[in-house]
């Protein structure tokens, strides 16, 4: 008669390809169950965009065949939970697992495209998503989501009015464009603009999402101080086109995560507007603003290249009639949005099982070089 010890064993072979470590010890067997013949258990993936899990799956069929018996009916059921390791202890947006900031070093590199789409794409994989448009003097996402005129409706939960994000696509949208006229200048000094930006943090109700993506504004200022000093961040997507000037901006960006008293994770590098391809011709590709910027960026300062996003008319359009193009399922871009969502997700679980929690950086910004 097989053991569950002998199921177990032969899972223990079975190595999670991103984290390195077996499927037994990372604690991603769950109801295991022998019932005659039949073998049935759930296998918990770290997040619901995982692109191996087919792979895992035959993976798990095959170990059980090979070392315990080829009679067995092997029946493991793929699911997930993603994984966190932001402190509970903040009350900041504490139901929150995984906080992604969406960062350039400088405007038009379609920093606010790249942050809607992958929201999206990480919420048609499953997962419960946010999207807070952090770029006070710039909001785009109202537009995006085709949310311009819309408001945001007022909750009160314990005792607390607190403004309730507004879903469409799956995700839970909130913007300082829901509170200002989108025809007017926002003159407001950094003082104002960072106190905007806290309460839109602690003024919100989020409640339970596995990730929150931060479209921030471009450069490296007074809002960018705000994150790192309100909430633990997971991690930092930094967007760059291919050319030189973009990615000399890039660089600063990078640089100022990195820097020992902020400390933020990269998660990698995005390059937008890799290559132009002509409706008519999709199979060519024509490299406007040069080639392989973003990956050799990537090679050099050692992090990942999460996604290479064309530069093609559909997109464009989607985010002004506000319908992103990570939606349309036919459509090529979209795939390329797939991709990017499945690679963020694929870049914060591995973060979580490799680097500590983010500390909320403690400092005065006048001490910063």
């Amino acid at each position: 008669m097989v053991t569950q010890e002998q199921i177990l064993n032969a899972l223990r072979q079975v190595m999670d390809p991103d984290l390195h470590k077996d499927l037994v010890s990372l604690g991603m067997i769950e109801d295991l169950r022998i019932e005659g013949n039949r073998v049935s258990f759930k296998v918990v993936l770290t997040t619901p965009a995982c692109p191996l899990k087919g792979q895992l799956q035959q993976n798990c069929i095959k170990a059980i065949h090979e070392l315990v018996s080829p009679d067995l009916i092997v029946e493991p059921e793929m699911t997930s939970r993603v994984t966190t390791i932001r402190e509970k202890t903040s009350s900041m947006m504490a139901h929150v697992k995984n906080i992604i900031a969406v960062s350039s070093g400088k405007g038009g590199v379609g920093k606010s495209t790249i942050a809607a789409n992958l929201a999206v794409g990480l919420a048609k994989s499953g997962a419960k998503v946010g999207l807070l448009d952090a770029d006070i003097y710039g909001p785009s996402q109202p537009l995006m989501f085709g949310l311009t005129n819309t408001r945001p409706r007022m909750i009160k939960l314990n005792g607390r009015d607190l403004v309730e994000p507004i879903e469409k696509y799956g995700v839970k949208v909130l913007s300082i464009g829901f509170f200002v006229d989108p025809d007017k200048a926002l003159v407001w000094r950094g003082p104002m603009a960072s106190s905007a930006l806290t309460q839109l943090f602690t003024d919100s109700h989020w409640d339970e999402l596995d990730y929150m993506v931060i479209d921030m504004p471009p450069g490296t200022g007074d809002i960018h101080l705000t994150l790192v000093q309100q909430l633990s961040v997971t991690g930092v997507v930094i967007v760059t086109t291919p050319q030189e000037v973009a990615l000399a901006d890039a660089r600063k960006a990078l640089d100022m995560y990195t820097q020992e008293k902020i400390n933020v994770p990269i998660l990698g590098i995005v390059e937008n507007m890799s290559y132009f391809t002509p409706a008519e011709l999709p199979q060519n590709k024509y490299y406007i603003f040069g080639r392989e910027g973003g990956r050799k960026f990537a090679e050099t300062y050692k992090v990942a290249l999460l996604g290479e996003i064309p530069l093609v008319q559909s997109i464009c359009e989607g985010g002004d009639v506000g319908n992103p193009i990570a939606l349309d399922p036919e459509s090529p871009e979209a795939k390329a949005f797939d991709v990017l969502a499945a690679n963020v997700a694929r870049a914060v679980a591995i973060r979580n099982d490799n680097l500590p929690p983010t500390r909320i950086v403690e400092m005065n910004p006048d001490t910063l070089r």
